[in-house]
């Protein structure tokens, strides 16, 4: 199942992405109610199996419902999309994640995830502009990331049982601002602007994908390949990820974690060949099974 925040009025409200477009669950409950539907995409991931469930069940019911059916269904140039994880509890990033990205940056390879973290002002949606913060850098990158979308509770789980707690996986851009990035030996700053974090356009569940280990992950500037690679070339594999993080502490329902991105980053090219990110430009990143997430980048008022 794909699972959609429809924004509307500043609140997101739950969709679910189908063949023919995206009902609106909210608007669907007012014409076929249900009590046991969820209406919350947080709710959901928190329900887990047992809410998705009911979830497709009643999807399904109200496609077959005379007067309501294909009537309920949005197209996809009808919505506004929010972040697809509206309201994470963790935004959990691993730098450094692929082993040719570490290559072209003359990093060494790390020998345990290197781990940071953004903020929920970092979130926007799919096709949602991004504002270049121009008083303070000219110097913003992208980065193709597969986000691993935490299920359940998870805390010392082991690798082999890692992936039990996830819910599912979805695109995001990693927007990076390198000057601030690498003006102290931490890189939060770099990585927490606003809007720095689009994710999406869908949330989809575990079931769809049937190795995350083994996606292939692209990044497009202006339609302009820059990013082409696998998510095998991961130094540290999702199971690894999770479990390794959730010895340090309690991952929860929501909790995001961005696995890293390959090499084709703009840091990644000599330093006079280096073309950041400006007004107008257009960003997709598509990852296998999981869509394609496009964001333009737009100027400080």
């Amino acid at each position: 199942m794909k699972l959609v925040a429809i924004e509307q009025e500043g609140r997101y409200r739950l969709g679910v992405k189908l063949n023919d477009g995206i009902i609106d669950i909210l608007s669907a409950l007012e014409h076929m109610p249900d009590s046991a539907v969820p209406t919350d995409a947080m709710d959901v991931i928190a329900g887990g199996e047992q809410a998705v469930a009911i979830l497709r069940s009643y999807a399904e019911r109200l496609l077959q419902t005379p007067n309501y059916g294909a009537a309920l269904l949005l197209r996809e140039d009808e919505v506004q999309f929010g972040p697809c994880v509206p309201a994470p509890n963790k935004i959990i990033c691993v730098g450094l994640n692929y082993r040719q990205h570490a290559i072209e940056t003359n990093a060494a390879i790390p020998q345990f995830p290197i781990l940071f973290n953004k903020f929920n002002n970092t979130l926007t949606g799919h096709l949602h502009d991004v504002v270049l913060p121009e008083r303070v850098t000219n110097q913003v990158d992208y980065e193709a990331e597969l986000v691993i979308v935490i299920g359940k509770t998870a805390k010392n789980v082991s690798k082999e049982q890692a992936l039990d707690y996830v819910f599912g996986y979805c695109c995001a851009n990693d927007l990076s601002a390198r000057d601030l990035q690498t003006r102290t030996s931490q890189w939060l700053l770099g990585k927490s602007c606003d809007g720095f974090s689009p994710l999406g356009p869908y949330l989809v569940t575990k079931n769809e994908i049937a190795d995350p280990n083994d996606l292939a992950i692209k990044c497009f500037v202006n339609g302009d390949e820059r990013q082409y690679s696998n998510t095998s070339d991961m130094i540290f594999p999702c199971d690894e990820i999770v479990s390794y993080i959730s010895q340090h502490m309690t991952l929860v329902p929501g909790d995001i974690i961005l696995t890293g991105t390959p090499e084709g980053v703009v840091l990644g090219y000599p330093a006079d060949q280096r073309v950041y990110l400006n007004p107008g430009d257009v960003v997709t990143i598509e990852i296998e099974g999981l869509g394609k997430l496009t964001n333009r980048m737009v100027s400080e008022a």
